[in-house]
Parts: structure tokens; sequence; C-alpha cells
């Protein structure tokens, strides 16, 4: 059986690529980190990298929460002993009240908001978990569903909130990423083009061209923008499933289905990193745009330039001309910033002059830069020797109430005319949308084409996910 992939990116990667600035800055797609449910991943990365510590960092999560001027350790429900004590009040009250209240509650949540109201109460809730929610995914809680949660979202266990209260005890050891690798160099893109090279080079085609426009179910071809057809027994695909959907007449599925967009910011800049060894943050509040920021420079000495490497300053964190242009020697530094965007939470891409040689950049670069000063990420007059700002339309499969509905009608539907819709985008189940899942999904697909197996991925995220 012959095989092709087609890619309408110059590479592989999807939405797990890394883009260079002229500096030689490097910025992933979000802030992807690899950890892993299947040894098949563990062992395919391995042979495509390497295993040793040359291919890969090994580092500790260390992750916080900036709220109300100070850092509160992730995950926020089991740290709210970093509060002030009214706040601390506030949330221990609430634990205990939903505790109580989810004893003798009847039926399921009837979406993610119900959900945090019964595992979490009114204090974390009003104080974090909406708040943060709404600029991650861009959609109120009240219009997601909570079927997706498992292991994406710490619950309370009320005794040790209370235990780490009394005792003023930090607690950060939650969650399947706890401990993570991360590539020596390339970013996370380098791990997908050193997958992508153990493949045929002959039955790989990227770029421009291979951008898909329709699919003809019935005469099972593709057609491609400059209106070639290509022929297929069988059609393994990784369009965002709303899209591939209008394509076939299926409208009424595919409004079904929400998705959020995803702004990536990046900053180089020029001095120490103040940030010690944190490797993301967290932002809830409305002080600045993004929800969630990495610092990008500690995940792998490559993702920057040399420090002896001579970069003029751009612009002042504030926007401001530097005193100088001229270029000088680092070290240097990187945050890459994530920020949402959906028709309940629209960005701003008005063009906007940054001061020095800066140059012109969507609303949401200054934004996010002034945002990064008020979180105390930088200084006002922290010299910026990098910009890079990229919108990608497709960021986030929204878990939305009436989502599992669509997908028990379409997919099968798909499946049944030929077409295994999978991935990210492609089957829309944020639950298993993680670079391993990804993957997974598409090795399970081909499984499933050529000897009938069951996909785990797809089918039981449930019992995928708590697997090591």
């Amino acid at each position: 059986m012959a095989a092709n992939g087609i890619e309408k990116a110059e590479e592989a990667g999807g939405l797990a690529c890394t883009d260079v600035t002229p500096e030689g800055f490097l910025f992933d797609m979000g802030g992807h980190v690899i950890f892993s449910h299947y040894q098949y991943f563990d062992e395919l990365l391995d042979t495509a990298v390497g295993s040793g510590k040359d291919a890969w960092n090994t580092l500790e999560r260390v992750s916080y929460v900036w709220l109300k001027n100070r850092w509160v350790a992730y995950p926020f429900q089991n740290n709210i002993s970093a509060l002030d004590k009214e706040d601390q009040i506030r949330c221990l009250a609430g634990c205990v009240e939903a505790k109580v209240a989810n004893a003798v509650a009847q039926g399921k949540p009837a979406n993610f908001d119900e959900w945090i109201l019964r595992v979490m109460g009114p204090g974390i809730a009003d104080l974090f978990m909406r708040p943060y929610n709404f600029k991650v995914w861009a959609v109120p809680t009240t219009l997601m569903q909570c079927e997706w949660l498992g292991e994406r979202v710490a619950t309370v266990d009320v005794e040790r909130a209370i235990n780490n209260v009394i005792h003023n005890k930090e607690d950060a050891g939650w969650g399947p990423n706890a401990v993570f690798r991360f590539p020596t160099e390339g970013g996370t893109g380098g791990i997908w083009k050193a997958v992508a090279a153990l493949l045929p080079a002959e039955r790989q085609r990227y770029g421009p061209a291979q951008t898909v426009t329709s699919i003809d179910k019935a005469a099972k071809t593709v057609t491609f923008r400059d209106g070639r057809k290509l022929a297929y027994d069988t059609l393994i695909s990784t369009i965002p499933l709303d899209i591939s959907l209008g394509w076939l007449g299926r409208d009424d599925l595919a409004k079904g289905l929400q998705y959020s967009s995803t702004h990536i910011v990046g900053i180089g800049i020029r001095g120490k990193c103040p940030h010690g060894l944190k490797c993301w943050l967290y932002f809830p509040e409305d002080d600045c745009p993004f929800y969630r920021t990495t610092v990008f420079s500690h995940y792998a000495a490559k993702n920057c330039p040399e420090g002896g490497s001579k970069l003029p300053t751009l612009c002042l964190a504030n926007g401001e001309d530097p005193a100088s242009g001229e270029a000088a020697e680092g070290p240097y530094w990187s945050l890459m910033f994530e920020i949402s965007e959906s028709q309940y939470k629209p960005v701003s891409m008005k063009d906007t002059k940054l001061g020095g040689s800066a140059g012109t950049w969507p609303e949401i670069v200054r934004e996010t830069l002034i945002g990064a000063i008020n979180t105390k990420l930088v200084e006002a007059g922290s010299e910026i020797v990098s910009i890079y700002h990229r919108r990608l339309e497709h960021g986030y499969p929204t878990p939305s109430v009436g989502r599992d509905a669509v997908l028990k009608q379409a997919l099968p539907e798909l499946k049944a005319a030929g077409i295994w819709s999978r991935g990210r985008f492609g089957s829309y189940k944020y639950e298993v949308a993680n670079q391993d899942h990804s993957l997974m999904l598409g090795v399970e697909s081909v499984d499933n084409i050529l000897f009938g197996t069951q996909e785990l991925t797809l089918e039981y995220p449930n019992i995928v996910n708590p697997r090591k």
C-alpha cells in the first residue's frame, strides 16, 4: 500500500513547529513540553532525536500563578496558603461548602462552570478559575462541558488545602508534567522534523501548493488550491473538522464545533534572566492580555543567540526609544506569551508603531509588552532585542457543551466514507490533543485501517490519560 503525507506548511510539525527570529531567538507555537502516556511515543522520539543529555534537557516544572501582586505556586487550588488571610478564608470556606453540597448533589454538572463550583466552591471560582479559564479558552465556562477534564485540572483535596494553609506550605508537585524534557536545540519543531526524517522523503510533500481546498467523498478526491486533484482510497485528515464538514455539506454539524485562535508573542531581552528556574506562569487578571508566559530561554540555551553575539536594542519594554541603537553583546533571555481570541474575546490587530528601530506591529504586541511590565516580568527599561508575533487561526479546540453530540455523528459518518479525521483539530478532542496523543491518533488510525484494531486514544481518553 502506497501512502503520501501532504502538509501545507513548509515543514512537518503543525502547531508543534518552531520559528526563528532574524536575531536568532526560537519560539514555539505555545507552551509545548514533552510528557508521554505511551512507550511507543517515547521510543520513537528517542530514535528520531536521540536519548541522551546531548539531545534532551530534563527540567522540573517550576510554575506559578501571578495574582494580586504575588506569585502563588501552581496548581493554585493546592496553594491558597500564599494568599492573604481574607482570600484564604474565602477560598477554604468555598471548598468546604462545595464538598458538603457535592455530597448530596443530583446528577453530573451541566457545564464546566457548574463543575468548578461543585469541586472548588465560589471562592476559588471567582478568584482564579473563572477569570483564568476565560483568558485561556476565550469562551465563558458556562458554554463548556466538563467531560474533557480528567488530568487536565487538579481537583481540591480539602484536608490537604487546610493543612497547607496551617503550615504555610507550598504544594507544587501535582500533574502529569511535573518533570518534562525539552530538546537541547531546534525547539519543539526540531522533534517533528526529526520524526519526519524517518519517513521516505519522496512520500512527503510540503508547502503552500499543498493547501487542500475541498474534499469530494463520492469521487474520493482532494482538490488543491491550484486546481490539482489527488485520488485516494483512504484519507487520514488532520484538517480542522469544522472546515472539512463544511466542504462535505455538513454545515449543520460544523456549526456545533467551537474553537479559539491563539496569538504567540515572543520577546528577546538583553541581560540575565531574573526569574530563576521558573518555567511557565499563569495570569488570570486583566492587567495583561496573556494567560500564560513561558521563560523559553530556560528550556534550552540554544533558544537564544550566544551571549557574545552583538544585537542592537530595538526598543525598550515600554515601547520607547532606546538610549542607543548600537549593537552590543548579551547575555540574552526570552519570554513567550500566549493570548486567546474568539468572538467573545476580540484581540486588536491594528498597526502600532513602537519606538527605536522596532517598527510597526499589531496592537496586541504593544499590549503584551505593557502587560509584561505590569506583571513584573520585565522592567520598563528592559532592552528588547527581538520581537515575534504569529496568529494561529485554529489554536484550541473548545470542549463546548454540544461538541460530543457532533463528534458522535460526524466521525463515524466520515469514517464510513473512507475519511479518518484525526488529530488535535481533526478529531476535536482537547483531552487527547497533546503531542503524544496527536501522534498516537495517527498511529492508531493506520492500525485501524490496516488491521481493524481499536483506536484507544480516540475512543477512551479516560483509559489512556491515567497511564504514566
